[in-house]
């Protein structure tokens, strides 16, 4: 028969008080409710665990000997409770972030890095991911995505501003190339494409100019899964890139890049913290998710 855990701490109480009295109050019940607990504890045990006398309480041998076996038992699980609740004020354990790369270094990691400086025992694995991975079968526990590629369900929070995506050309490489003055004139340049991993599929270049908005798939030498090798490739003069205006902007303002088609620049809603609502967050992933939103 499996005893109850409640019924062996009231027995152990009382065997280290050596009184019902003093017991009763510790634990927070009455004298003769303490008494049938243990008086049943014996009962089923069918051995007598305590002798009572009008002025103490002892233990009978097995009494000594059934708390030489709870005694340290009780107190390994009292010590890992502690250490437990101790995690409340030092995170531990490993928070597992999926994001784009751009986000990854504009966002996440400038907001994080204090986090890790504080907290040793936490751990942060940062996923870069174009392909919008499902944080809960791919076992994340935070995403960070545009504010409309959060899936349904999903507790968010806005973390950036709205995003504009822009195309640039080395001055180099447009001198060589016809003028571009409408999104058809895009196929007839080199433009460098960003591949989405888990699609097996090219990045579209999606482009907005008042009611208007287009789709272009482009085609060039180069196809890269990080933009920022693909500012690098159109710093080179080797064609046209589509990524993030805040990116490449100080290349503009330093005359090594310029502004292609810039009317028809789109903007997006911006980044947003993203996780699933009927999951209990850690104490490290609701501090993670504080850091990216305090930004």
């Amino acid at each position: 028969m499996k005893e109850d855990l409640n019924d062996l701490v009231a027995f152990l109480v009382v065997a280290r008080e050596h009184n019902f009295t003093r017991a009763a109050a510790q634990i927070g019940v009455s004298q003769s409710a303490l008494s049938r607990t243990v008086r049943g504890l014996e009962e089923r045990m069918g051995l007598p665990l305590l002798t009572r006398t009008t002025r103490k309480v002892s233990l009978t041998d097995a009494g000594e000997r059934l708390v030489s076996v709870i005694e340290p038992r009780l107190e390994e699980i009292e010590a890992e409770l502690d250490s437990l609740r101790a995690m409340k004020d030092r995170p531990a354990g490993t928070v597992r972030i999926t994001t784009t790369e751009y986000a990854a270094n504009t966002y996440v990691w400038p907001r994080v890095q204090e986090l890790l400086r504080v907290y040793p025992d936490l751990k942060i694995e940062l996923v870069n991911d174009y392909g919008l991975s499902d944080i809960v079968a791919d076992r994340y526990d935070i995403g960070v995505r545009l504010g409309d590629q959060v899936a349904q369900g999903m507790i968010a929070a806005r973390i950036a501003p709205d995003m504009t995506m822009a195309i640039v050309g080395s001055p180099a490489y447009l001198k060589s190339r016809p003028a571009t003055r409408a999104p058809r004139d895009l196929t007839l340049h080199n433009c460098i494409n960003l591949r989405l991993p888990t699609r097996n599929s090219l990045l579209a270049w999606e482009l907005s100019n008042g009611k208007r908005q287009l789709q272009v798939r482009v085609d060039g030498q180069l196809t890269f899964n990080s933009v920022y090798q693909m500012v690098d490739a159109a710093l080179g003069g080797f064609g046209l890139v589509y990524v993030p205006k805040d990116l490449v902007e100080p290349y503009v303002k330093s005359d090594r890049l310029e502004w292609v088609l810039e009317e028809w620049f789109p903007t997006f809603v911006g980044y947003h913290v993203y996780y699933p609502s009927r999951r209990k967050s850690s104490r490290a992933v609701e501090l993670v998710v504080n850091a990216l939103k305090s930004g």
